[in-house]
């Protein structure tokens, strides 16, 4: 068979990718909670109807899910061959949230549609959406001191939850008995779906124009050469292997850190493999992590330095992850896990980040903030009579790197979801932010200083709620890198009934009850620096400190150069 020609095979390509975005809008548009809706927590893609690997998947969609999706999907393929789901029919939909199938924690339901063409299975499509709420010990499902998964929520197996394109209403009434805030998942429930059925129609126009036989044949060129692509990019590695550690904070039941142990070896047939020998073993609290989340962290941090590789399964085929088995990055039933998705996932990144920096310094980053700054409220509001589960997930600062300043107050590693406006937040939930700020001086000094992270208060102004905080970087402040210091740790303060209460464990407590008039304080970090402070311009010290980043004293303290108070230039004689 002929190859086909670039146009053809470009425009295929995009159209593809038009597809994913598509339905990546539809399910933000048409969904009810504001952790979809506004912040984007979300992802939806196309995969192969054989295997389940991924053929593309949305811009706009967590980049964390690129792994999990695909190993999800691939697990509901071997489960229809071996007779453990029911074959599909067209218009089915089965939803999933199991982590050891594939999956991340429970609070990611995952839905996968078949794409039948003239009676034959042509592919599959498959999202993914963060529930706020899943049942389980606390409001939204972060139970920092959860020791088994069944504390943590619901958890099912692939199911039909839309036969032929019809919701199974005693399925989905066992579902929704399960979780608080019943009548806001039913609209998330009917989002998902509809972005599936926008997919669907999309992708048959794309079939109808192109073709099944050149489609089929665009796909498997196109993983043809993202391989080939990713292999070209790990050729500028220099040959040899790359060790670092990074540590979370603790796991919420044993307060003490957990460590992250990796190797990463460029081999001489132009492939990475990683090596997480050393690492902590399996942790009584949640931040284990299950294997699919372990390589889906590891793929999206070579994401972040060849951003440059189309995606497709074909981008990851010369990386080789060896089994984590025997530590706390291969999680098995029943060890807790809620945390793997939105922290375990960034420190994974942050040691990648820190090995792959020592070989290609020109393209790799400092730590950034590296965690999603989960923040579950839950209670009920006198003045609607309804109860109420808000999710917070917060920005930090991003690592310098060889050209610049770190990003301040970005989206967390693992995806593009941002934390949804505070208007939205405020008319939603009984709450009331009293701030929400720069954290000025919170990035780690550096030739190119690491981005600053933000600073928040919120209070509940009525009725009674539970907080509970998942979080991390509170003990410890991301890496900096080539000389450069660390950034600041986060923080996290509720003040309540007059007294200040501080977590035990820096980053991770549940169930804190809160009455009206309390507030939650949260700092989050700020990125690592990168390369030695003196290096840095003194103008561009001076620049920081006329803006209000750093103060005077800080300016000498960590850069070693001296400011005029007077004038605000730079003291040369000092």
């Amino acid at each position: 068979m002929n190859a086909l020609d670039p146009l053809t095979l470009t425009v295929i390509q995009s159209s593809l990718q038009q597809v994913c975005d598509e339905m990546d809008l539809t399910f933000s548009r048409a969904a009810f909670s504001p952790i979809i809706s506004e912040a984007d927590d979300r992802s939806d893609g196309i995969y192969s109807a054989e295997d389940g690997s991924l053929i593309a998947q949305g811009l706009g969609g967590l980049p964390v899910f690129v792994g999990t999706m695909e190993a999800s999907t691939r697990t509901l393929v071997q489960r229809i061959a071996d007779g453990r789901c029911l074959p599909p029919e067209p218009d089915d939909v089965y939803a999933v949230n199991d982590p050891y199938l594939g999956g991340t924690h429970l609070m990611d339901v995952r839905f996968a549609m078949p794409v039948f063409r003239e009676g034959r299975l042509f592919c599959w499509l498959s999202n993914v959406g963060h529930w706020p709420d899943i049942g389980g010990a606390v409001p939204g499902g972060f139970s920092a001191s959860a020791t088994a998964v069944e504390q943590e929520g619901l958890r099912f197996p692939p199911v039909k939850l839309f036969k032929r394109g019809e919701l199974d209403g005693e399925l989905a009434a066992m579902i929704l008995s399960n979780v608080r805030v019943s009548e806001q998942r039913i609209g998330d429930i009917r989002a998902q779906h509809a972005a599936l059925r926008v997919g669907q129609e999309r992708l048959g126009e794309v079939l109808d124009r192109h073709g099944e036989r050149t489609v089929l044949q665009a796909i498997a060129e196109l993983r043809q050469r993202s391989a080939e692509q990713m292999r070209d990019c790990i050729a500028r590695l220099p040959e040899g292997t790359y060790r670092a550690r990074a540590f979370i904070d603790s796991d919420g039941v044993v307060n003490e850190p957990l460590v992250i142990a990796l190797a990463v070896t460029r081999t001489n047939d132009r492939r990475l493999v990683f090596d997480f020998a050393g690492s902590s073993p399996p942790c009584r609290g949640p931040m284990n992590s299950v294997l699919a989340t372990t390589h889906s962290s590891v793929y999206l941090a070579v994401r972040h330095v060849f951003p440059e590789i189309p995606l497709s399964a074909g981008a990851f085929e010369p990386i080789e992850i060896r089994d984590p088995e025997g530590t706390f990055l291969h999680a098995h039933y029943p060890r807790p896990v809620s945390g793997c998705a939105a922290e375990v996932s960034q420190r994974i990144a942050e040691v990648v980040f820190a090995a792959l920096v020592q070989a290609l310094p020109e393209a790799v980053t400092a730590a950034p903030a590296g965690t999603s700054g989960n923040f579950a409220l839950g209670g009920h509001d006198p003045e609607t009579e309804r109860d109420f589960v808000m999710y917070q997930i917060s920005g930090g600062g991003y690592g310098g790197n060889a050209r610049e300043d770190g990003l301040t107050n970005g989206c967390s590693t693992i995806g593009i979801s941002k934390s949804p406006p505070i208007e939205i937040t405020e008319r939603a939930f009984p709450v009331l932010f009293r701030e929400y700020a720069l954290r000025e001086g919170s990035g780690g000094a550096g030739e190119h200083r690491g981005g600053f992270g933000l600073v928040y208060e919120v209070e509940l102004l009525r009725g009674e709620a539970s907080a509970s905080f998942v979080m991390d970087h509170c003990r410890f402040g991301p890496q900096g890198a080539l000389g450069g210091d660390d950034g600041e740790p986060g923080s996290i303060t509720v003040h309540r009934g007059g007294e200040i209460h501080r977590p035990a464990h820096h980053s991770k407590e549940q169930g804190i009850a809160l009455v009206a008039g309390d507030r939650v304080r949260v700092e989050t970090p700020g990125g690592g620096g990168y390369g030695p402070p003196a290096a840095r311009d003194p103008e561009r010290v001076a620049l920081d400190v006329a803006l209000g980043y750093y103060t005077v004293a800080e300016a000498r303290e960590r850069f070693g150069v001296a400011i005029d108070p007077a004038s605000g230039t730079v003291d040369e004689e000092s």
